[in-house]
C-alpha cells in the first residue's frame, strides 16, 4: 500500500467514524474468511457494515478528534463493525460474538463517547429505532381507537335495544 493509498483509506475511516451512530471494535483472531462472511452478511442485511482495519490507519484518522480516547482499542486483528443506527451494530456483533467465541468485542464509540464491552452489550438489548417508532406509534393510536369505541358505543347499544324490540313484535 503506497501513501496515496494510504491517505485515501484515513480519509475513508474519518468518514465512516463521522457518519456512524455506533462503531464497535472487535478482535477477529482466529476466524475464518466464511466466518467474517457471514458476519459482514448479517450486518449487511441489518443495514450495518464490518470493515477489517489497520490500526495504525485508524489511529491516524481518529487523532486529534474527540474519538482519540479510542485509540486504546486498536492493538491486533481489529475489525470495526458500525451503522447509522446506534442499535444494529451492537446487536448483531454481540449476537455473533455470543455464537462464535473467537470474535471478542472490546468496546465501541458512541458518538465521541468510549464505551467499554459491558457498554455495547446493553446498547444491544435495547429496541431498534424502528421497534421504538412503531411502540410510540402504537401509543398515540390507542387512545385514538378507545375514544373512537367509547363514541361508538352508545349507537351500537341504540340498534340492539331497536333490534330486540323489532325480534320482540316479530315473535
Amino acid at each position: 500500500m503506497d501513501r496515496a493509498q494510504k491517505a485515501e483509506t484515513v480519509e475513508s475511516l474519518k468518514g465512516v467514524f463521522a457518519g456512524a451512530g455506533l462503531v464497535v471494535v472487535g478482535h477477529y483472531s482466529g476466524l475464518t474468511v466464511a466466518d467474517l462472511t457471514v458476519l459482514r452478511t448479517r450486518l449487511r442485511s441489518e443495514g450495518a457494515s464490518l470493515k477489517v482495519v489497520k490500526n495504525r490507519l485508524v489511529k491516524l484518522a481518529i487523532a486529534d478528534t474527540p474519538k482519540a480516547s479510542a485509540s486504546d482499542l486498536f492493538t491486533g486483528p481489529t475489525a470495526i463493525a458500525y451503522s447509522a443506527d446506534p442499535i444494529t451494530a451492537a446487536r448483531v456483533a454481540v449476537a455473533y460474538a455470543k455464537e462464535k467465541e473467537k470474535f471478542v468485542v472490546l468496546g465501541g464509540l458512541f458518538g465521541d463517547q468510549l464505551l467499554d464491552k459491558q457498554g455495547v452489550q446493553a446498547l444491544a438489548t435495547l429496541p431498534s429505532l424502528d421497534e421504538l417508532r412503531g411502540k410510540i406509534i402504537g401509543l398515540v393510536q390507542a387512545p385514538a381507537t378507545k375514544i373512537a369505541g367509547v363514541l361508538a358505543a352508545p349507537g351500537g347499544q341504540l340498534a340492539r335495544v331497536l333490534n330486540a324490540y323489532a325480534t320482540k313484535d316479530a315473535a
